[in-house]
């Protein structure tokens, strides 16, 4: 009988740093601690101890409510190590949407951040099966330190399979309440060699700063499992990623990559203070995600701080980046090739392939693929099937096999009988110089025929003086001449924020729920 495969990883992703003799080396840096990895490999083994301590057994699932702290990776590794289930949460959710997660989760134990208590006690009163473990607070972390000290800092890696569920993360919800979404243990260093070795060239020497959270997929990647696969150092921040902010970090720690998404570098972009000198001097490269990275952004970046952006495509469902551009091939306005490892197809509505030139909705095989959503059943199969994963994304592919966005499958539509891409649109309203985020919706119009219907934020100052009618015939005629005489939006509406996930999606679902509305 063969013997059984075993695969921990966190073992794998700790023990490979000690074994190359990189104990005394920051693996994370927070604003109040630097943890090496040999503490990393002591407080994972206590948090593992402490955990069992609780009652919480292999295969259980326990919630982290926590903020980008050192907390953060001593509680996630320590729960994989200990063949624990943990499901990082979204540190902005309302009580009741947290209340649904707990409940979907069946978690007994929530760790919580102390500033995220008072939601999380509204949450309880709907979820009165969880118990809260309190972290952050400077006389609760101090304890809680205690406590795991107590429970002793050697624990032996479960013996788990390498198909085995590792951890949870909920999509980000830019179309509803978020899915549970189940990756195994080989799922983290799949992406770390594909995309973060291999594309990106990330090594040990660099200091890697995400100002996307350790609670989504892309944040995770960044922050966790990329840098601790090279034996690099990863900075976390607990506050809210603000130009001032981030400069702030590059200026301190001087991180050599910076991880972001095209909301941040366009904020980046439009504050007069953040200049290359007010930055990190070894910074070599960025990354974006979340949304597709417009071509002007991406070329405004490298004038003025003298660094690439490296804009790619993932999901929740596949963990981390699949398609990107990279470092030395790199087309702005793309979203470059397949990552190596990755297959990639394009279909159309009857499932046939599409030619270059013909837009398609994008399907991805490869090595991080979630196991399927958690309790939803019907989402499982339409997003699942066999080796492809769905990812509801529109591309088009060019001769040389690179893909551009296009829009989400559920917001492509067609003016004239010729599909518009809503991305296409808002790329060229945000390349107007008085225009600092843009969505685009299709809006019927007299005769019910879909047109597109634009909202805009505003730079500060950028239109002072203009007449709203001026500008917004400044914006049709910007459009027209970029993209299309058709694809320019009939309808430009001015507001002070777009509805956003926590990840930066724009959730145009909510626009259009505000356009049926009439508002």
């Amino acid at each position: 009988m063969a013997e059984m495969a075993i695969y921990n990883a966190a073992s794998d992703l700790i023990d490979r740093n000690i074994d190359a003799g990189r104990g005394d080396k920051a693996a994370f840096i927070d604003r109040q601690r630097r943890l090496t990895y040999a503490e990393l490999a002591r407080e994972t083994a206590c948090a593992a101890n402490l955990l069992r301590a609780l009652g919480l057994r292999r295969e259980d699932r326990v919630a982290l409510v926590l903020l980008d702290t050192v907390d953060f990776p001593i509680l996630f590794l320590g729960a994989i190590r200990a063949g624990i289930v943990p499901v990082p949460l979204n540190t902005l959710l309302t009580a009741d949407q947290y209340a649904y997660i707990l409940a979907d989760t069946r978690s007994r134990i929530a760790f919580v951040a102390e500033p995220l208590v008072p939601t999380l006690e509204q949450a309880r009163r709907k979820a009165q099966d969880v118990d809260f473990v309190v972290v952050g607070a400077t006389k609760e972390t101090m304890h809680r330190r205690l406590a795991l000290a107590e429970h002793g800092d050697r624990f032996e890696a479960v013996a788990t399979h390498p198909d085995e569920t590792a951890f949870w993360l909920y999509s980000s919800g830019s179309t509803g309440m978020p899915k549970g979404t189940r990756h195994i243990h080989t799922s983290m260093m799949a992406t770390a060699e594909l995309f973060a070795q291999q594309t990106l060239g990330m090594r040990e020497d660099d200091v890697v700063y995400s100002a996307a959270k350790l609670f989504f997929a892309y944040g995770l990647g960044n922050a966790l499992s990329f840098p601790m696969s090279v034996g690099a150092t990863a900075v976390l921040f607990d506050g809210r990623p603000t130009p001032e902010a981030v400069f702030d970090i590059l200026r301190r720690e001087q991180p050599t990559i910076f991880c972001s998404g095209p909301t941040s570098f366009a904020a980046i972009l439009a504050d007069p203070k953040c200049t290359r000198a007010a930055g990190s001097p070894r910074l070599r490269l960025c990354t974006s995600a979340g949304e597709a990275l417009p071509e002007h952004l991406g070329l405004a970046w490298k004038q003025r701080f003298g660094s690439d952006i490296i804009d790619g495509v993932g999901s929740t469902e596949m963990l981390h980046i699949f398609l990107s551009n990279k470092p030395g091939d790199i087309r702005y306005g793309t979203a470059g090739r397949a990552v190596p490892g990755y297959a990639l197809r394009l279909l159309d509505e009857q499932g046939r392939e599409v030619a270059d030139g013909e837009i398609g909705e994008l399907y991805v095989s490869g090595p991080s693929a979630a196991e399927g959503y958690w309790n939803q059943r019907e989402k499982s199969r339409s997003t699942f099937g066999g080796a492809w994963t769905r990812t509801g994304d529109k591309f088009v592919r060019d001769g040389d096999g690179r893909y551009t966005y296009c829009g989400r499958a559920d917001d492509m539509f067609k003016v004239s009988g010729v599909w518009v891409s809503p991305f296409e649109v808002e790329s060229a309203l945000i390349s107007h110089p008085a225009i600092l985020e843009a969505a685009v919706i299709p809006h019927a119009d007299a005769d019910g025929l879909l047109k597109p219907k634009a909202y805009i934020v505003l730079k500060s100052g950028e239109a002072a003086g203009q007449s709203h009618a001026a500008l917004d015939e400044a914006l049709r005629e910007h459009v027209k001449s970029t993209v299309g005489p058709w694809k320019y939006p009939r309808w430009i509406e001015v507001l002070d924020s777009l509805p956003k996930t926590a990840t930066g999606k724009i959730q145009r679902f909510k626009l259009r729920e505000l356009d049926a509305q009439g508002k």
